[in-house]
């Protein structure tokens, strides 16, 4: 069975799309390698756009922040952008008309729903830990109902979206591939960095493999 399209006339690329996508494999490889996404929405005529983190269940894509959070409070039952992207690279052209980037991003339109269930809060949360450190939940000091209270999550369905994604090298005009100039790209990509323990860590407690092994992008 073939499985629906994601596309739509708000997400369909208008321009180049040879480098358009959308079917779910495409998408959720974007969204499960960069869990920092930007949320767009309109509010009394004025637009904003602010960054959290995001994670998907199945054909869910959530997102969290404070409950005082203005942000989450003017989202909840409307409608909203959510895009994620990674740079990887700097495309250096013969021209500087041609001169570009690799990338991969992700827009997805859709009501954003605030969850609203205490039990399904903490459900959503430990996926949250979990997806990017796994086994971390079950590790640390139980949510307070304090805290669940102070958290806000919010959530839609993945059922609009488009996937944009451009690698390689740049594309010049033909007759400039003769021109003396170095061309090429300058690839990018996340790095994982040596743990910076905590002072205040207990003598002889040492870092898990989820974070020794950590990697993202």
């Amino acid at each position: 069975m073939t499985e629906p399209s994601l596309k739509s006339g708000r997400v369909r690329l208008r321009r180049r799309h040879d480098r358009g996508a959308y079917d779910r494999a495409s998408l959720y490889a974007v969204l499960d390698a960069m869990p920092l996404c930007h949320v767009g929405y309109v509010v009394d005529g004025q637009p904003y756009v602010t960054p959290t983190l995001q994670w998907r269940e199945g054909d869910r894509i959530y997102w969290h922040g404070s409950a005082a959070s203005r942000m989450l409070r003017a989202t909840d039952g409307v409608q909203v952008c959510l895009t994620v992207s990674l740079l990887d690279g700097f495309v250096m052209a013969r021209s500087g008309f041609h001169h570009s980037i690799n990338y991969r991003s992700a827009m997805l339109l859709g009501k954003a729903e605030k969850v609203t269930d205490k039990d399904a809060k903490v459900r959503h949360m430990q996926r949250f830990v979990d997806g990017l450190f796994p086994g971390r939940w079950d590790m640390l000091r139980p949510a307070t109902p304090k805290e669940m209270k102070a958290t806000s999550i919010l959530g839609m369905d993945i059922a609009e979206a488009s996937v944009k994604v451009r690698a390689g090298p740049p594309g010049d005009d033909e007759e400039d591939y003769s021109l003396p100039i170095w061309a090429g790209v300058i690839p990018l990509a996340l790095q994982t960095l040596p743990l910076a323990p905590d002072p205040r860590n207990l003598p002889g407690v040492a870092a898990p493999d989820h974070l020794t092994r950590f990697k993202i992008g």
